[in-house]
């Protein structure tokens, strides 16, 4: 048995890798749109990446057990796969959240601000553990979240934050005032 260093089952190796991390980042984005009950997507992301994983697996099969070295691009690309897919999916941040902001103070403000960006946002009054806090929430769609952590952070810098995943949503206020960005903001400088 060879280690499997020359170039042919190099070469292999890195295509073994390379293919690995596409099928299983589909297989991670595939996942999460189950979850999310996206039926379509998740239909076509399952029948390409398990017609990947069959066209790797019957590549290396035969041959793993003559070049071990196969077996270890294919564990580090299923991996390195897994870590891809995550971060591919937090890109496009599919589907919605609930963001709820526990604050003792400025809550107010923060309601008016993220109101006057476009977003629905209802108020509770509550009791902490100092005293009478106000919590803001708001369902936004997950591409808003960081522009809205942004807005809490310069308003109240120190409030306590949590955002949790949506299931179904009835619908969602999307912002009305976003700012031109591409070639709506080269034709507004005129």
């Amino acid at each position: 048995m060879e280690l499997g260093f020359e170039a042919y089952t190099l070469l292999t190796g890195v295509a073994v890798f390379l293919l690995r991390i596409v099928d299983v980042s589909l297989g991670t984005i595939r996942t999460i749109s189950t979850v999310q009950g996206r039926t379509r997507t998740a239909f076509l992301l399952g029948f390409v990446e398990v017609s990947m994983w069959l066209a790797v697996i019957a590549a290396i099969v035969p041959s793993v057990a003559q070049r071990p070295i196969l077996g270890v691009f294919y564990a580090l690309g299923f991996s390195t796969g897994n870590v891809v897919g995550i971060l591919i999916e937090r890109k496009l941040a599919f589907g919605h959240a609930i963001l709820r902001v526990i604050t003792p103070q400025r809550g107010e403000k923060l309601a008016r601000a993220l109101r006057n960006s476009g977003h629905a946002v209802t108020c509770f009054e509550g009791t902490g553990r100092t005293g009478p806090v106000l919590e803001v929430c708001a369902v936004c769609r997950r591409k808003d979240l960081k522009e809205i952590l942004g807005l809490v952070g310069q308003i109240v810098p120190d409030a306590f934050y949590v955002t949790e995943p949506v299931g179904m949503v009835r619908s969602v206020r999307r912002p009305t005032m976003q700012p031109p960005t591409g070639w709506r903001a080269v034709l507004k400088k005129k």
